[in-house]
Order: structure tokens, then sequence, then C-alpha cells
């Protein structure tokens, strides 16, 4: 089941207003596609996304969102597998009471140069609940099977057995 929110949104001085507003491809998507509203001297050519180097890529938009909630900035799946360019900090986050231009910071995580044409899809947005955090400081921590391991501590095991290592023949790395 989805529901509906109420977004007021708003062309951004010097943006194209003939690009269509954010909307969802298809009926079942969770994110809607934003696209690099580029300014006007670069319109006809794009631009170029060297590797590794990074850029804001403006949407032309303006957002206030309601109290309570976040946009979340997310890559697109497509342009990430095909071409190695990302969302620098995936999730990015768009806090509700941001009221300037949105812009998407790319990398080209890939081998060669990128260009970015006016009107590409080059992100996701997905409106997202905000729960506000009440700190409630104490002296233990509920103990867990976890316990303190972190960074790459879980999954060991699932590892071993899923590895792409080579195997002895006949034995099946889900027994």
């Amino acid at each position: 089941m989805t529901r509906d929110c109420a977004v007021a949104v708003r062309c951004w001085p010097g943006s194209d207003p003939a690009l269509p507003l954010p909307h969802y491809a298809t009926e079942g998507a969770a994110g809607f596609d934003l696209l690099a509203n580029l300014p006007e001297e670069t319109r006809a050519d794009g631009l170029e996304l060297a590797p590794m180097a990074r850029m804001a890529v403006p949407t032309g938009l303006a957002i206030a969102l309601p109290e309570g909630f976040e946009l979340q900035v997310r890559p697109r799946s497509g342009l990430a597998l095909r071409h190695g360019v990302t969302v620098v900090n995936a999730p990015g986050t768009v806090d509700a009471d941001y009221r300037g231009e949105l812009a998407v910071p790319l990398i080209n995580l890939g081998p060669e140069p990128y260009r970015i044409t006016h009107g590409a899809r080059i992100a996701q947005g997905v409106l997202a609940p905000v729960w506000r955090v009440v700190w409630r400081p104490v002296d233990t921590l509920e103990e867990t099977a976890r316990g303190a391991g972190g960074f790459g501590s879980t999954g060991q095991e699932a590892w071993a057995r899923f590895s792409l290592r080579p195997r002895r023949a006949g034995v099946s790395p889900c027994s």
C-alpha cells in the first residue's frame, strides 16, 4: 500500500521550466527520477564528468518537505552498473527545512569520461519519514549475541560457505 504526500516544489531561477517535474517511472516504483537541469550555457553540450571526478549536478528544483520527512537521494542502478556513475554520499539526505536548489553530487568511478546531458535521469528520490532520537543515558547496555563485534564481524560463517573460492568436486556450497 502506498500513500501520497503533497510536497511544494518550485523551479529554481535560471532553470529550464520545460523539463518535467520528478515522476515515478512505474506504478510500483519507490523512487522518482531526478533530472539534470543544466545551466543554459551548458545545455547544448552537457557536462563531462571525468573518471574519479565529482560534480554537483543541478536539478533546477527547490522543495518544501513536510516536517517529519526527508528526501533520500539515491543512485540510479543502471547508471552505476553501465558507467560507474553514482551518488557520492549515497544516500544523500535533503532535510525538511532546506529551501535551496536540489543538486545531486555525482562521482564517476568508471574508466571513461561520462557526459551528463540536459534532462538526463541522474538519481532517484525517495521520500522517507524521520524519527528524532531522544537519548537516554544508561550505565550499561543490554547484552546481545554480537556484542561489540563490528566492521565485518558478522557473517563470517556465511562468507566461508558462499565464498567464490574453488571447492572440491561434489561439495555443495549450500551444505
